[in-house]
């Protein structure tokens, strides 16, 4: 209950500066957390990103105020923190569908984003299972993937960035690089103010990079949290994804230590019930 209680602190943080440029450290602080393990476990949990959230929860009190005042477009778009009330309008139409001017007509169909609300799912139908892992650093050489976390766009882009590799010979490359063929995808380079992160399909090897189209990465030493399971891609890696973040963390004593997230695809056919793998989390004590 105690994680309810922090997440709730900070959705009424966030209400309370709508009008405000916030603060992640501050959000982070009232969280009781890190910056980056708030903003990771905001958006595994709700599906957005924290910038998203406040992005849809201002234009709904935007077009609020619109509808029942007589205040200025350009007013309300400097109070809801645009640039300019060009910049505001393209929002709104994307958000509305409609102008800000075409929201103050009687009837206007306005569309509305509600206020967020925790709730703590306590599951005991099905355990967690998982291991703590102390992993020196490693090399692993693959592709990468930049793509953004806006809309839910990485989760498309991701599953799509497999086919590639898989029809342009990349799987094929690699796997001669790694005898047991257990594939990673590595979640890094988290940029949250912009909504961005990379997602690399590698595999671990400390071989010389000579396949111009192939990258080396570093995996920095850490603690992992190692969580097994089953199931047909790419629905039952996401599922797993979501139960980390809702379940596990907000029920232990860790969190997320600002590192690269991996995913460990043994050989087998992903699509397979039956199909085992794993996620590791770096994680920290809190």
């Amino acid at each position: 209950m105690e994680w309810l209680t922090r997440m709730e602190a900070v959705l009424e943080l966030i209400e309370s500066r709508m009008e405000d440029k916030l603060d992640m450290d501050e959000i982070a602080r009232t969280a009781q957390t890190s910056s980056f393990h708030f903003q990771r476990m905001f958006h595994i949990v709700t599906g957005y990103t924290i910038a998203e959230y406040m992005r849809k929860r201002k234009l709904t009190l935007a077009a609020q105020e619109l509808a029942s005042s007589s205040a200025k477009v350009v007013d309300v778009s400097f109070k809801y923190g645009y640039d300019s009330p060009e910049s505001f309008t393209k929002a709104f139409r994307k958000a509305h569908g409609i102008t800000p001017s075409a929201a103050r007509q009687p009837g206007a169909s306005l569309k509305a984003f509600p206020r967020l609300a925790f709730h703590l799912s306590l599951k005991g139908d099905k355990e967690m299972e998982y291991k703590l892992v102390d992993k020196p650093a490693f090399h692993a050489i693959g592709k990468a993937l930049h793509t953004t976390t806006k809309d839910g766009e990485n989760l498309r882009r991701i599953p799509e960035f497999w086919g590639q590799c898989n029809e342009d010979g990349t799987y094929c490359r690699l796997a001669e690089l790694e005898p047991t063929h257990h594939f990673l995808g590595i979640c890094t380079d988290f940029k949250h103010d912009t909504e961005e992160m990379s997602y690399w399909i590698a595999v671990e090897s400390n071989q010389a990079v000579e396949d111009t189209t192939l990258d080396s990465y570093l995996v920095p030493a850490n603690t992992w949290a190692v969580f097994p399971a089953s199931g047909a891609m790419p629905h039952a890696m996401q599922q797993l994804w979501e139960r980390i973040f809702q379940e596990w963390f907000p029920a232990t004593g860790y969190e997320h230590a600002d590192g690269p997230e991996l995913e460990v695809y043994p050989s087998g056919n992903p699509s397979s019930e039956d199909y085992q793998f794993e996620v590791w989390i770096p994680i920290k004590k809190k």
